[in-house]
């Protein structure tokens, strides 16, 4: 059942995650009433509850605001979706353990999803699509009998900063009919500054370029670290002395962990497009995933690790939020307990793991610390003069 009136606008499809509830709460504060239609009902009920179920900085205004105003209703029945004009899906294509694209969560949606939608319905792709995925929903819903403005307007902001983000950039649109372009641009117009069409192709691959071209700039500042770490040499003075008032270096990243849900991911989506002939992709995620080998062997080196426990400092992906999904953080632990003494972790923001500790207690009763995810917080934290390993250049900056 709806937990609110009825009457909304759009529904957004897995609108109570990451993705979703941004864009909802960026939606209905341009004025539409917005459905979230989600199979997780915690979440849905703490959003009712005026709370966010995760990090999503300057959001709280907004959802005090739309409940206040009753712009806001959720629903795990998907029947209830037909009477919005627009039906926005946030599921995108996840990869296996070959590392290879799962279509089928995309044709499952559309199945579970099918018999309750209308024609003349605007229907948004949202998440990362494997190139090609946009026409072929739409084939198979016109093949299903069904006529549906299909679009793939892919999301771009940075985790945690989306409602900033979504009033600010430039939004890509596309769509396999005219008026499924025209109806989409009139949709995000109302939250974004401007929008950019292009073919659903070029967006699937805009994108995937974008996520893949992050993740090997993160490679790069990773291997030159190891390559200047292995010799001694301070990465942090090499990148202050690279970047000081030299405008060509300043968008060089630091080194760290380089994770979550998207980038490495969707490298991995662009390879297997490729037939795998993509080969710095594959290079990148060498590099990237064997960082945590590299700090593991190094700290090999220094202590017998049979003896010594280890402390991560952070479990989150990245800085500043609370979410764990493809965190490094965790291949870091579990490379450590095939050989430490004990390894203990903490993290100021992170609720979804029982095993975390107080900082000061993993402090207290560790060897040696990790630096995994560097919270601004972190700054404050009293390590005791315990050894600490830094590839962030975090107590540096």
């Amino acid at each position: 059942m709806i937990r609110n009136a009825p009457g909304y606008h759009v529904a957004v499809i897995g609108g109570a995650g990451h993705v979703g509830i941004p864009l909802v709460l960026c939606l209905a504060a341009s004025g539409l009433r917005v459905l979230i239609q989600d199979l997780n009902r915690t979440a849905m009920d703490t959003i009712l509850s005026g709370q966010l179920p995760f990090v999503e900085f300057n959001a709280q205004p907004l959802l005090d605001d739309a409940l206040a105003k009753g712009q806001i209703g959720c629903t795990e029945n998907p029947a209830d979706i037909k009477q919005c004009d627009s039906v926005i899906i946030t599921i995108g294509t996840p990869v296996d353990e070959f590392l290879n694209p799962v279509n089928k969560v995309i044709k499952d949606c559309i199945d579970r999803l099918l018999p309750h939608l209308r024609d003349g319905q605007l229907v948004v792709l949202r998440s990362t699509l494997f190139p090609g995925s946009t026409d072929w929903v739409s084939n198979y819903i016109e093949q299903s009998g069904r006529k549906l403005k299909v679009a793939f307007c892919p999301e771009r902001v940075v985790q945690g900063h989306g409602v900033k983000e979504l009033g600010s950039l430039p939004q890509i649109i596309s769509g396999t009919s005219p008026a499924a372009v025209d109806a989409a641009a009139e949709l995000f117009l109302r939250i974004a500054p401007e929008v950019v069409c292009v073919s659903p192709l070029e967006a699937e691959f805009a994108k995937l370029f974008n996520n893949a071209y992050r993740y090997i700039e993160f490679a790069t500042t990773n291997q030159f670290y190891m390559i200047a770490d292995a010799v001694g040499a301070d990465y942090s003075q090499i990148m202050r002395a690279m970047k000081h008032n030299y405008p060509r270096a300043a968008g060089f990243p630091g080194p760290g962990f380089a994770a979550g849900p998207c980038l490495f991911k969707d490298t991995m989506q662009l390879a297997a497009f490729s037939g795998n002939h993509f080969g710095i992709g594959h290079e990148a995620m060498l590099v990237n995933e064997g960082l945590v080998m590299y700090v593991v062997e190094n700290l090999r080196k220094i202590y017998n690790l049979r003896t010594t426990t280890v402390g991560l400092l952070g479990m989150a992906f990245k800085p500043e939020v609370d979410d764990i999904r493809a965190s490094l953080s965790y291949k870091l632990k579990n490379s450590l307990l095939m050989s430490a003494k004990e390894v203990l972790t903490t993290d100021p923001l992170v609720k979804a793991d029982p095993d975390l500790l107080p900082a000061e207690e993993v402090v207290i009763r560790s060897d040696v610390l990790v630096l995994c995810t560097p919270h601004k917080i972190y700054k404050m934290l009293d390590i005791k003069g315990k050894p600490l390993v830094d590839i962030w250049g975090f107590w540096d900056g």
